[in-house]
């Protein structure tokens, strides 16, 4: 191989251009993204940028010298819009075409809009986002996000930390019921009126109202939230419309495209990589993907290595997923999956302290190790959770007797 293209230039866009010069491949780097700048890291968007505890330089993550040596051929500001397979080529906005010998996709997600979006509604994905989000803070007196997911969550939070008055609006019964199990979901919510949130669950929104912008949102249970400022934290729609046409399964499911083992797609030669890679995990009985900061470092390691070995020298990716959470000054940690989950156990500390590890099992197996405030007990467990392991030996390794 002597050219490799890389399409998107995000976390793992940038990961997989470094692990690619760390296996020792000297040819030609080709890294396309739509936005203007570099490569930066997105967890503080939604956290110090938006409190003002940041600046601009937290979310570098490489200083010029350590991108400069990466010499890259940097397409930034454009975006890719065609892929042919046959002519090993991919199709930019400007007209232009750029052949590769190797191929990664790494073009991610983009945030999910709301069906109407008048002024006064934002989504929080990118960086100009974020400023616009952190902005409106200095402006808004109430502010309502809608989706209690990650990001939803992270925004109230920090919504919280500056002064606001905030509303969470979520249709499940819980925070982060998508990734959550719900015995576990209560702790959250609980956090959030602790620390002032009003809370709407089990509802969804039917519309934003307002003359010039919005004004309140109208809710599904007919009740209505005032609020100057709306951030819509409502999931993500990947970015593969470019792809339509080159012969590139996606998967359904949880989406994305199709993957092998070794992320490999239905075109040889082609990966994927980052928040759109769908590919088989041995423990967790099924196709996963994943959008998390520490799976685009992880994945990109594994496809770089593929991508250049030799025949039967190629490594299936079979990760510990991982993600982590700020809010009101607690982290959040999550081993493995942790919904759907059939068996929950505390295995340290409790609920009501706010201070905690559980178990979470699924058919006997222990599927995931979720903490608040516990990060070395947290971390202890990650190898219960490389392997196979019973939900009774997770236990034991807790120095927890089960239950009768």
């Amino acid at each position: 191989m002597r050219d490799i293209v890389i399409v998107g230039a995000g976390m793992a866009g940038l990961h997989t251009a470094e692990s690619l010069r760390a296996e020792g491949f000297g040819g030609t780097i080709t890294l396309i993204g739509d936005e203007t700048r570099r490569p930066y890291s997105r967890p503080p968007l939604s956290k110090e940028l938006l409190t003002g505890t940041g600046s601009d330089k937290s979310i570098v993550l490489r200083d010029d010298d350590e991108f400069d040596a990466l010499a890259l051929d940097l397409r930034l500001g454009r975006r890719a819009v065609r892929l042919r397979p046959a002519d090993r080529t991919v199709e930019l906005d400007d007209g232009t075409a750029v052949r590769y010998d190797g191929l990664v996709i790494a073009t991610g997600a983009r945030a999910r809009r709301p069906a109407t979006d008048p002024a006064g509604v934002h989504v929080l994905r990118t960086l100009d986002d974020a400023r616009a989000v952190r902005a409106a803070f200095d402006t808004a007196e109430r502010v309502a996000v809608v989706g209690a997911g990650f990001i939803g969550a992270e925004v109230a939070a920090s919504a919280r930390a500056v002064g606001l008055d905030v509303t969470l609006i979520e249709a499940a019964p819980t925070p982060l019921t998508r990734v959550v199990d719900p015995r576990v979901g209560t702790v959250l919510t609980d956090l959030h009126r602790d620390n002032g949130v009003e809370l709407r669950l089990g509802t969804s929104v039917e519309a934003f109202e307002g003359a010039d912008r919005v004004e309140r949102v109208r809710l599904s249970d007919g009740s209505t939230v005032e609020a100057s400022l709306v951030v819509a934290g409502l999931g993500a729609e990947l970015n593969t419309e470019w792809l339509a046409g080159s012969g590139i399964r996606s998967a359904d499911g949880v989406g994305g495209v199709l993957c092998d083992a070794y992320c490999e797609t239905s075109v040889p030669g082609v990966y994927a990589v980052g928040d759109l890679a769908n590919w088989p995990h041995p423990r967790y009985g099924g196709r996963i993907r994943l959008e998390h900061w520490t799976n685009a470092g992880e994945q990109a390691a594994v496809v770089a290595h593929n991508l250049l070995a030799g025949e039967g020298q190629r490594q299936a990716y079979t990760p510990v997923p991982y993600f982590w959470s700020d809010q009101y000054g607690m982290k959040v940690q999550l081993l493995g999956q942790a919904a759907p989950a059939d068996t929950v156990e505390f295995v340290h500390g409790s609920a009501e302290d706010r201070k905690f590890v559980a178990f979470l099992g699924r058919a006997g197996l222990l599927t995931g190790v979720l903490g608040l405030r516990s990060t070395p007990k947290v971390m202890r467990y990650r190898p219960l959770l490389a392997e196979t392991t019973t939900w009774e030996e997770a236990l034991a390794a807790a120095g927890v007797t089960p239950r009768p």
